[in-house]
This record gives structure tokens, sequence and C-alpha cells, in this order.
């Protein structure tokens, strides 16, 4: 932990030493809040989002907040080592010509509905959920689809010796929806109630007790749920690619972790309401992810388990430049150089990739370097070839 304020209602621990202004802000209004538990948690990449830091970590009392999960539930990570020790360059451009054709990019869906059998399966009736049955057949296009912004699929060589595969993506449009329609709800809601948490900082909750926070919370868990399926089945797809360009390659069993959810958990000797926003569960022993950016590595980590963080750690290297900013004040002849002397198939191509340049994000390293007291580094892993939506 780099800093400990303690000038709001309850303290907020930090694990960076120069957070944004925008995010900081974000946090003193978390700490500020009625329900806020023991104290608030900013990991290492943080920085603003809608309502709460990316990269924040908040436990409540008997509320659930939509804002403090987000738009992508369930967003996370998957990874997989494979048996190989090398791939050539020539080999790398087919596998990643095979995954371009079987998994959709960017705002791309299946032409075709995908096997109901892939989706989630919930002992909550479809009709129970009334966002998700809405949004189900829709969603059958969609399992299996990488989406836009900073969702990517990498093909990595691990300093263990092995190559690596990897996906970040979320619950695409469901998940949208569902994030949308209950803090729309919470927000008439709190109006209703008379809350006298104001409404610029988009922290409006649901009681966990109530009839709406359930419904949010059960739609919430199949967003989590289809995300991982999302992933996976685009892993698979991923190593069917690689199967038909290398084989034989065994595969280990998928890691998988999620940065953008709640879900209730014990801390201090107390059942409480854990929020995740663009940060990872890193319970002791629990094997997770920490991506970089384009160009920088990754690291397959072990938690920790510490209590300050909520038993949590940072989800990526966390974004230093808005995605306009990027494109304004980024070069692309230099972004694309550093891609290139490092032998990396990128996908920067235009100014418009610029907002997902490695000159967007953090130092990976030192986003590190700063919670070696939450994780430990089991594998640092270096990009070969990427593809972004």
């Amino acid at each position: 932990m780099k800093q400990v304020i303690t000038t709001e209602k309850q303290p907020i621990k930090l694990w960076l030493d120069d957070i944004e202004a925008g995010a900081f802000a974000q946090a003193r209004n978390l700490a500020n809040l009625p329900f806020v538990f023991h104290h608030v948690a900013v990991m290492p990449d943080a920085h603003q989002g809608y309502g709460m830091p990316i990269g924040g970590v908040m436990a409540s009392e008997e509320v659930v907040i939509p804002n403090a999960v987000g738009v992508d539930i369930g967003c996370g990570m998957c990874a997989v080592r494979t048996s190989l020790s090398s791939i050539s360059p020539e080999k790398l451009k087919m596998v990643l010509a095979e995954i371009r054709r079987t998994v959709p990019l960017g705002f791309k869906h299946h032409q075709h509905r995908q096997k109901t059998s892939l989706m989630p399966q919930t002992d909550v009736p479809l009709a129970d959920l009334p966002i998700v049955s809405r949004e189900y057949q829709s969603a059958l296009t969609q399992l299996g689809t990488l989406g836009g912004g900073n969702h990517f699929i990498e093909i990595q060589k691990g300093n263990d010796g092995h190559v690596w595969l990897m996906v970040h993506s979320g619950s695409r449009n469901i998940g949208f929806k569902v994030a949308n329609y209950y803090n729309r709800l919470a927000m008439e809601l709190n109006k209703r109630w008379g809350s006298k948490i104001p409404s610029n900082w988009q922290l409006a909750y649901l009681p966990i007790a109530s009839e709406a926070g359930q419904q949010y919370l059960q739609e919430m868990r199949y967003c989590v749920d289809f995300a991982y399926a999302n992933r996976k089945i685009m892993m698979e797809r991923i190593k069917d690619a690689v199967l038909a360009v290398t084989p034989p390659v065994f595969f280990e069993p998928i890691i998988n972790i999620a940065h953008n959810y709640a879900a209730m958990e014990v801390h201090y000797e107390k059942n409480v309401m854990v929020h995740r926003k663009g940060a990872t569960r890193a319970q002791d022993g629990e094997i997770g992810i920490i991506p970089g950016s384009q160009g920088t590595p990754s690291y397959i980590v072990r938690g920790l388990g510490n209590r300050e963080s909520f038993a949590s750690c940072a989800h990526g290297a966390g974004r230093k430049m808005g995605r306009k900013q990027a494109q304004r004040q980024l070069n692309l002849e230099q972004e694309k150089k550093r891609l290139d002397d490092q032998g990396i198939i990128h996908a920067i191509r235009s100014v418009g990739d610029l907002e997902e340049a490695a000159g967007a994000y953090k130092d990976i390293d030192q986003v590190i370097d700063n919670q070696l007291d939450l994780v430990e580094v089991l594998v640092e892993l270096h990009p070969l070839a990427v593809i972004k939506g």
C-alpha cells in the first residue's frame, strides 16, 4: 500500500502514488457513502470511470450499486498454457487468420445463433430475469464474439518456456442492457426515496433485500456467467486455430477471472457486498491474470489474500490517457515502431487505433511493483501477436 487518506468518513487506501484528480474525487465520494464498509481500496491501475474509479474496490452493507459494477458486467480474462515452446511468425499469421474467420470482432456478431446449450445454466427461470430473457435471442448471436474497446486476443511467450493464449472480453450487449436498466431504476427509486446521495455522484443504489435489488443480483450473476461462457467459446476456437496450424498441441486447463461484478463475501468478520470495478479478486492462493497493454508484458499471478484490499488486485495496466487524448497526442509511427522492433504482430494501423496503443496505458511493471503485497508473480508473458476488437 502506498498511502492512506483519512479525511473522509471512511479511509481510502491507495496502491499508487499518483491518482488522477477525477478518480480521486470518485474515491472520496465512495468513502462518504452512508453504507460504505470499513474503507475504500484503490488499485494501482486506477483511473476515472462512471461513478466509481476503474480499479476501485468498495464493500457496502445492505445495498448494491449497479454503477459500481459498470456496464460490462463480468468482463474479465482467460488464459491457457500450451505445450508449444515456440511458434514461427508465418504460423502465427496463419493462426490469426483462422481466429478472425471464426471469432467476430468489434461490433460484429455471428450470422446465426449459437447453440442454447452453450448459454449459462441457471436455477432461476428465465421469465424471472426480465432483461436477460428479453435479450436472450440476441445474445445467442453474440456468444463467442470479442467486442471492441480494450478487448483483445493475444498469443504470448512466457518466461516459463511455454506459448500462452489469452482473451479479454465481457458480457457484450446483454450486460450493457442489464447494467443500464438497473442503474436507471436505482436512480428513479433513489429520487422517490429522497436519497441524500448527490445524483451527480452517479452512485444510485438498490437495497439488497428489495425485489429490485434481488433481481439485479440475479441478472448480474447471469451476465457474469455469460461473459465466462463467451470467453470459453472464443478460447476453444483459438485452440482449434492453433491445432489447425501446429498439431499436435496440448492445452492446460483454462484460467478465468472476472473484474466487473459484486458479490457477498466475508471481510473483517462481516458479510458485505464487495464491488470490484476493474479489479480482480486475489484471495490467498488464487490464480489470476493481470494483462499489460498492447506490446507490454502480462502476468499470471497468485493472490496473497491481503485484507486491506478486500483480497483484490489490479485488473490490468490502467489507462493514463483518454481515448481521444491518445489519438491526439500519440505518434502513430512511434507506436508502430515500438511494436515492430519487438517483432510483435499487432493491430496498430491508423490514428484511430492509437486509443489502444501502449503509450495510452500506465507502465505495467510499475503497476505490478505497487502491488507485490497483493499478489505473487508466477509467469511473465510477452506478446507475440495481438488481435484487437
